[in-house]
């Protein structure tokens, strides 16, 4: 596909116009926008606790009046540590109000990377719970990191009476001891003390609206800036394809951690542009999110290919009633046929596969919720986004329809760029294109196939791991010669971590010290799920490099 050219229209879905003009708007215009038009209507459901339009519009305009009196606006990163709650909510548009950027952390993060993530993206003010979980890791940063100060956002301040009461009681091991000082601020005093808000002029197609951080071939993490226009344009682009959607009356299950860069959009922000009920799960547990489909019946469910393979595979499943489930999204990873197949015949909703990355904000490509949907395939571009297939040898020459190249993409929901990163942004973005690193060919109708990645990311359960940062992380316990991580399929989680490692002459191979040990710098998610030690020298290319390619290969022969 050359760069004038657009997707093949006659193939393209008959309801969403690919030439749709999109406005350039601050992201926060979208909750404003329903928020007036719909201020009675449901916003968040959390564990039974309701909030209208109405009332998050009111705590974000209060918060985003106490982010300024701390001095808070254009040029400070304003760090999310939290779960999917109405806290994150109503902390993300008040940050983006004050005309600050969001930075989003993974809660499940190691000390080390959270202080890492802190120093790099220049975070000087964390929002946080007050459980241990989450506030003990955050506590250390004081000192080592350019963190400034935390909001305490009190986890009974959003529960239903009567858990609000019993929280403390039945679950005082995990509440947090908290440091009450100069540098911890209360979240109910952010939302009083303000004064009224002073509106800030916002740029959308220059001002950062998000840092989201990934990791890339090398495994160090880089926050791709994501304009307010690349975020604006993508929840736009994205409740295009969900062209059956009714303003005002529907409800999203969101299960996909608000954090990651997918949820950010399809799950929080095209509810509140869509004025759908956001029925939130803090974290996913199948029995748990089951239970709430049959009980609140929501219409909207986008997930990993790993929790509709959960679905599909319950033991239990005649319990529970699915039927109100009209559109499913799969993202994160490949959608196995046998998964897509098995949930549309359970469910009768069509389950479509698409694709993006976290520099695109983050979908590219979908396949019709409406239409032909081919299995395999990732779908086709989004409106007002060009898909090209460019000769991995150049990096510049268009290959011919049914060709493979690598997978680049223009379009309105390309970051600006990596924070602090020159190089980087340099060798991905060129000539106008995002380049992936993935390798991919188009049909004769334009939908897209991805075929290999160039990059050694490993994606389980939806998490991105890069095998480089394990085996850091291994390298760092003693006696451990050679290491090699990379990811084997698995029919539950899309892939899961396998570690083989060498040890050093007269070291113990031990896999429990090495589990201890990791758990101090990796986070639960790139824990390997399988460690295998061996006498012999792993493979290597001719070159010397230890060779990850060779080894997974024989790792798939023998389980052939």
């Amino acid at each position: 596909m050359t760069k004038d050219q657009k997707p093949n229209l006659d193939f393209y879905p008959k309801d969403i116009d690919w030439d749709m003009t999109i406005e350039p708007k601050p992201v926060f215009s979208i909750l404003e926008e329903t928020a007036e038009k719909f201020p009675d209507n449901l916003a968040f459901d959390f564990m039974g606790r309701k909030w209208c339009y109405g009332d998050i519009q009111a705590q974000v305009n209060a918060l985003a009046a106490g982010l300024q009196e701390q001095g808070i606006g254009k040029g400070n990163k304003v760090g999310l540590f939290l779960p999917n709650s109405p806290y994150f909510l109503i902390s993300y548009y008040a940050i983006l109000k004050t005309g600050a950027t969001v930075v989003n952390f993974n809660p499940l993060y190691a000390l080390g990377e959270l202080e890492y993530q802190i120093n790099d993206s220049d975070t000087e003010i964390m929002i946080t719970l007050d459980l241990k979980m989450l506030y003990d890791k955050v506590l250390p940063q004081f000192g080592r990191t350019c963190l400034k100060k935390v909001i305490i956002c009190p986890m009974t301040g959003i529960l239903p009476f009567p858990k609000n009461i019993l929280f403390p009681i039945f679950k005082r091991g995990d509440v947090a001891d908290v440091k009450w000082d100069k540098d911890h601020l209360k979240w109910d005093d952010m939302l009083t003390f303000g004064k009224s808000f002073i509106p800030v002029s916002i740029d959308p197609e220059e001002d950062v609206a998000v840092l989201q951080y990934t990791g890339g071939t090398t495994g160090t993490p880089k926050g791709a800036m994501l304009t307010h226009m690349n975020v604006y344009s993508n929840t736009v682009q994205s409740i295009s394809w969900f062209s059956g959607v009714e303003m005002g009356k529907e409800k999203m299950l969101g299960v996909l951690p608000f954090f990651h860069v997918f949820a950010m959009i399809v799950v929080m922000n095209l509810s509140v542009k869509a004025a759908a009920e956001i029925i939130a799960m803090p974290r996913f547990e199948l029995n748990e999110a089951l239970k709430i489909i049959t009980k609140k019946k929501p219409t909207l469910f986008p997930a990993v290919p790993a929790i509709y393979s959960g679905v599909i595979n319950h033991k239990s499943l005649d319990k529970y009633d699915l039927s109100s489930i009209k559109f499913c999204i799969s993202g994160g990873a490949p959608l196995p046929k046998e998964v897509k197949k098995g949930f549309e015949k359970l469910t009768g909703c069509k389950l479509a596969e698409g694709y993006g990355l976290t520099e695109s904000s983050p979908v590219v490509a979908c396949n019709p919720l409406v239409g032909e949907n081919k299995i395999g395939s990732i779908g086709l571009p989004l409106p007002n986004t060009i898909v090209e297939i460019i000769s991995r040898e150049d990096g510049k020459t268009p290959m011919p329809q049914g060709e493979a190249g690598e997978l680049c993409v223009r379009g309105p929901q390309v970051m600006k760029g990596y924070y602090k990163k020159e190089k980087e942004t340099k060798e991905t973005l060129k000539n106008g294109l995002l380049h992936t690193g993935d390798v991919a060919y188009i049909d004769e109708q334009g939908y897209i196939f991805i075929i290999d990645r160039i990059k050694d990311l490993i994606i389980t359960n939806g998490y991105n791991v890069y095998p480089r940062h394990v085996e850091e992380a291994i390298h760092k316990f003693e006696g451990v010669e050679e290491c090699i991580v990379g990811g084997l399929p698995d029919d539950k989680r899309g892939e899961i971590v396998k570690a083989w490692i060498k040890m050093k002459d007269g070291f113990k191979a031990d896999k429990k010290a090495l589990k201890d040990h990791l758990e101090h710098h990796i986070s639960k998610y790139e824990m390997p799920r399988e460690i295998e030690f061996r006498k012999e020298p792993l493979p290597k290319t001719m070159i010397g490099k230890l060779s990850r390619k060779d080894i997974i290969a024989e790792e798939l022969e023998k389980k052939s």
